[in-house]
């Protein structure tokens, strides 16, 4: 599993530098201004097709049901994907339609405080954007028969590409058509997606095909078991398009604000959520189909350790050098310090959910695994309703308490900055999290026994963040009086030594403890990197140069 993880993190962490690149581009170009907030509101009703529609025929679900039929009939198999396919296909284009002519009366919902020019705009690119859930949705569904062959290279380049197609919508289509140029290239990035993986499905033999006599039986299996996890992932994208609305309401650019900060946090959430909850997934099924249920609680324990041991440094180091992050990645052209000082805040707020974040993807992945898809839609329902409430009470409670606004403005040292009501958004999602991943462990107690982590695994990854978040904050005044931190390379190298100097003083502390997690890690990378033999393939399956 580690190696797997390993590959879908570096994965990860490339597709994370393109976004960082693509954001950077953004943040030069427009600053947090009314053109990124259009074009972030732009993707609310798409996103919610996508999550909806997309998610009845998830890898998450489709993997164990495929599993077993393969087991069972691998020609049987194969018409259980082409009917689900042949279904899904054509509800994705029926969906597409409807939310075509649908979006100009939503206009009024998900952006109530945009001006008639904004929301006009905002109409043009949603239905532009419409096209990328049909190309995602199909992407992810073929993703999901690679991956039950334990086919991961591809998959893992899918989300590289996609970020590649925004990059040039932004540098090229963006002058010759303006915003919907922006929308384009996030098409052709669907597409890349998609065209990517279709090679590697082709050669399983079981690509999918649109056919005319569909089981409906299999079918229908598949989305009652799917709809929990439909309401979940619908009413997720449905507090993100609350969170929105109140945004619209806001100063100008907090829409933009808040999508750059969660961009920002995206990247440990990616690498290390992501990655580990991904890998650990059809080890799970395979293990509850077996009816192994003892290795599948110590196969949850192992990814929850490894998760906890990398999250709570990076979260340390997130929270410590956050304006050197915000300032290098994003600060050039018409991001001024301004929307540096406000960003760094709300990324600070986003830091401290993740690791309720990471550990909530592996969760709803491991009773996806067993089965269930009851609990994540309880969990993730009630926290979307209190993330929904949180907001406009956060903002209620920050606008007439001056008590609570100083305390948080002081924390954050962003009392001189205006627009500072945006924090309120990160801070309600973050609550929100903490309380899902109470619901989630709480209930997975109750099934499978409490997952009783190590003591040791948790208290070392702890004392490893607080040496390095120590270290990199006393690094960070010292290099203020050695380097010109008015400079993007003056600011740049601050963060960079401080964050070094933070990450060696944690990495030599679990070598002083004996960290078993730090061992596993640097052994499966020797094997991985160096011990490994190469493997050729046969004749008929070398590469063509």
């Amino acid at each position: 599993m580690q190696q797997v993880a390993f590959l879908l993190a570096v994965s990860a962490l490339f597709s994370q530098i393109l976004a960082l690149v693509r954001d950077k581009i953004f943040a030069h170009l427009f600053g947090t201004g009314p053109t990124l907030d259009v074009y972030y509101a732009a993707f609310k009703v798409p996103d919610f097709l996508f999550v909806t529609i997309a998610s009845l025929v998830s890898m998450t679900v489709l993997i164990p049901y495929f599993t077993r039929e393969y087991a069972k009939d691998k020609e049987g198999a194969r018409i259980f994907l082409d009917s689900v396919f042949t279904v899904f296909f054509w509800l994705l284009i029926a969906s597409a339609l409807i939310s075509y002519f649908m979006i100009p009366k939503l206009a009024g919902l998900v952006t109530p405080g945009f001006s008639v020019a904004q929301r006009l705009e905002y109409i043009h690119l949603s239905r532009i954007l419409l096209l990328s859930p049909f190309f995602l949705g199909l992407s992810g569904h073929i993703a999901s028969i690679s991956q039950s062959f334990k086919k991961f290279f591809a998959y893992a380049l899918s989300p590289v590409l996609y970020n590649v197609g925004i990059i040039v919508g932004a540098l090229l289509l963006y002058s010759r058509m303006g915003s919907a140029g922006l929308a384009w290239g996030v098409i052709l990035g669907a597409f890349l997606h998609f065209a990517i993986q279709w090679p590697t499905v082709s050669r399983t033999g079981y690509a999918p095909h649109l056919i005319s006599r569909i089981a409906w039986a299999r079918v229908r299996e598949v989305f009652i078991v799917s709809i929990p996890r439909t309401i979940t992932l619908g009413t997720a994208q449905l507090s993100g398009l609350v969170l929105t609305s109140l945004a619209s309401l806001l100063a100008v650019g907090s829409i933009t604000v808040y999508n750059f900060s969660l961009n920002l946090q995206s990247v440990p959430l990616s690498i290390i959520g992501v990655s580990f909850s991904m890998a650990a997934f059809p080890t799970l099924s395979a293990l509850f189909s077996a009816g192994e249920n003892n290795k599948f609680s110590n196969q949850m324990k192992q990814a929850a350790g490894q998760i906890i041991f990398w999250s709570l440094p990076v979260t340390a180091l997130f929270i410590v050098l956050r304006a050197q992050i915000v300032r290098v990645i994003l600060g050039s052209g018409n991001f001024d310090w301004t929307a540096t000082r406000l960003v760094a805040a709300s990324l600070a707020l986003f830091a401290i959910s993740l690791v309720a974040q990471c550990l909530v993807l592996l969760f709803v992945r491991g009773y996806y695994a067993s089965g269930s898809t009851k609990t994540p839609l309880y969990s993730n329902v009630i926290s979307a309703i209190c993330i929904v409430l949180f907001a406009p009470l956060l903002v209620y409670v920050y606008r007439h308490f001056d008590t609570f606004k100083f305390f948080i403005n002081f924390l954050l040292r962003v009392d001189d900055v205006p627009g500072t009501e945006v924090l309120m958004l990160p801070l309600a999602y973050t609550l929100g999290l903490f309380i899902n991943l109470y619901l989630h462990w709480s209930h997975f107690a109750r099934k499978f026994g409490f997952l009783s982590l190590r003591d040791r695994v948790v208290r070392h990854s702890f004392f490893s963040a607080v040496l390095s978040g120590f270290v990199a904050y006393e690094a960070l005044n010292f290099f203020d009086k050695l380097v010109d931190i008015n400079t993007l390379p003056g600011i740049f190298l601050q963060g960079l030594l401080a964050g070094i100097l933070g990450i060696l003083s944690g990495f030599f502390l679990l070598v002083i403890l004996k960290n078993e997690e730090l061992r596993a890690i640097i052994s499966a990378l020797r094997g991985r990197f160096w011990s490994v033999r190469p493997i050729l393939p046969p004749p008929e399956e070398k590469p063509q140069l």
